[in-house]
């Protein structure tokens, strides 16, 4: 696979935000999945699990589920989290980084944003921890690492874990460690436009190994699948488990986009240092970034702010390039309004109405963001 082959796009032709991105090889695969006698979960889920463990969680255990929701939802629970309980989490997220704590009956008690990272503000996350949290929630921001030493310390102060979102981070490093190979849980998501897809699917890495059985039981129902395969059916079920799994449908497209992964992170990585050489010398624009030595961004989004946004979003659609926010403040919708009375996200504010995000994957040339690029320097 070459990325320099014939150009994906022309610059007069529809640039779309997002686009999958699925190995040739999965075809294939996939069609042996689809003749053969596991189609749910099965070998190759074990597979998958066991190849990503070794490129991204090496002291961890890793765990296949149907979505990065799921992830997060067995990942709350393993952190012995339960109704009352109170976590700090970031109000600019998906809302599945949250959504799951209002299953459980956990209050959350948000955190505002760095504003010139978006990711969880250190500070912000200070003056909410109290004796009563119970976690810190953070997500690395279009796959821009936060700031771990600092939410590291609080994390050893008050001996609470950190669970990591890491959606937007798969193959992001910190001072040289690999994200999820850091926290006491990491989640992944694979749906359909992230780096590695599996159609749709996640993957929770643990750092307690004793943990792992558990893990495994919750993500079936509570049920111990291996004592079951063996025939054994008078095993108990003891504690609440839900249907998470992954399939092997979905563990054949996944192990298929291992293959390709670094080729694909190289490829977006070069596109997003093309939007900040180019758009970091525009006095107007502010590019979502920090380059302090420590970490390796993931480059699954470039996020530009600015005063003009809705100007260049305009003028881009008149070029027939998408752009869009992708994820909203969390505090604006009905179902967290019990979590934000007297709270203020004075940084959220300031952000709100100013970020837009740029198409970026591997369908996108060097041609094309050099393109788009200038563009918005012409315009603003």
């Amino acid at each position: 696979m070459s990325f320099k082959e014939k150009p994906l796009m022309k610059i007069n032709e529809g640039t779309v935000l997002f686009h999958p991105y699925v190995s040739k090889n999965s075809f294939q695969e996939v069609r042996k999945v689809l003749s053969g006698r596991w189609i749910g979960q099965g070998p190759l889920v074990d597979k998958f699990e066991n190849n990503f463990k070794k490129k991204f969680s090496i002291n961890g255990e890793c765990l296949a589920t149907g979505s990065g929701t799921d992830s997060l939802h067995l990942a709350y629970i393993l952190a012995g989290l339960k109704s009352g309980d109170e976590v700090i989490a970031p109000v600019f997220t998906c809302t599945a980084t949250n959504i799951p704590l209002l299953y459980m009956g956990i209050k959350i008690k948000f955190a505002d944003i760095d504003p010139l990272t978006m990711n969880i503000c250190v500070d912000s996350v200070k003056k909410l921890v109290s004796s009563k949290t119970k976690a810190i929630i953070i997500v690395h921001y279009g796959g821009l690492p936060c700031d771990m030493d600092e939410l590291q310390v609080i994390s050893k102060k008050y001996k609470i874990p950190i669970i990591e979102d890491a959606a937007h981070a798969l193959g992001a490093t910190y001072k040289k460690k690999t994200i999820g190979d850091i926290s006491n849980f990491t989640v992944f998501s694979f749906q359909a436009i992230k780096h590695l897809t599996t159609a749709d699917g996640g993957m929770l890495c643990i750092q307690n190994k004793k943990l792992i059985k558990k893990a495994r039981r919750i993500r079936w129902f509570g049920i111990d699948r291996e004592k079951k395969q063996n025939a054994t059916w008078k095993n108990d079920i003891y504690e609440i488990g839900y249907k998470y799994q992954m399939t092997d449908l979905g563990a054949s497209i996944g192990i298929e986009g291992l293959k390709d992964f670094d080729k694909i992170l190289k490829h977006r990585q070069k596109i997003f240092s093309v939007y900040l050489d180019i758009l970091s010398k525009n006095r107007n624009i502010l590019c979502v970034h920090k380059d302090d030595g420590k970490r390796t961004h993931a480059a699954w989004l470039f996020t530009i702010i600015s005063s003009e946004k809705n100007k260049i979003q305009k003028k881009l659609r008149d070029q027939r390039i998408e752009t869009n926010q992708v994820h909203f403040r969390n505090d604006k919708y009905s179902i967290f309004k019990p979590f934000v009375k007297n709270y203020k996200f004075k940084n959220m504010d300031y952000a709100e109405n100013k970020y837009l995000v740029l198409p970026l994957h591997h369908k996108i040339t060097v041609e094309k963001a050099k393109f788009i690029s200038k563009f918005i320097n012409k315009i603003t």
